[in-house]
């Protein structure tokens, strides 16, 4: 009975694809990284940094990834920044939820019909690894050096002694 409650479920939420406000957690590595995706194709995920950290992150990414940036300019909700890719326009939007919050959404359009979740995907996973990245360099930068003590030169003799 369990099992046909469950497919039901699935059922009746592949039949709201059209609505946003349904979202799934994606399974796999992207379920595990906090990654959300609407059953519309778009991929979300909220950080806890500033909105113009997220940016520079996110630039740098897709400069890594080889996707071309054509906008990227303040939007009504925060800023947006918009790419190409081999056939795909992607259309990012990072919304500042807190001076220390900060939401991305990530969609990938392949024509005008598909939606490519797992490239949107990989932009947030490689956008957070390199956040991950930088806040280590600067946890590791700001550890105390320690001491190094320096023996003295003994001078040496040639074996005579006075």
């Amino acid at each position: 009975m369990r099992r046909f409650a469950s497919i039901f479920a699935m059922l009746a939420a592949l039949n709201l694809a059209g609505c946003a406000g349904v979202a799934l957690t994606a399974g796999g590595i992207a379920g595990s990284a906090g990654v959300n995706h609407t059953l519309s194709g778009i991929v979300y995920k909220t950080f806890t940094v500033p909105m113009k950290d997220l940016r520079v992150a996110t630039l740098k990414t897709l400069n890594r990834m080889q996707i071309k940036v054509t906008a990227d300019k303040k939007a009504e909700y925060g800023w947006r920044i918009d790419g190409t890719a081999f056939e795909r326009t992607i259309e990012i939007e990072l919304e500042q939820l807190t001076p220390a919050a900060t939401r991305m959404r990530v969609t990938t359009n392949k024509g005008s019909i598909f939606k490519d979740s797992a490239t949107s995907t990989e932009i947030i996973l490689q956008t957070a690894q390199r956040l991950e990245n930088a806040k280590r360099r600067l946890e590791t930068t700001k550890e105390p050096r320690r001491k190094t003590t320096k023996k003295p030169r003994h001078s040496h003799t040639s074996g005579r002694k006075s």
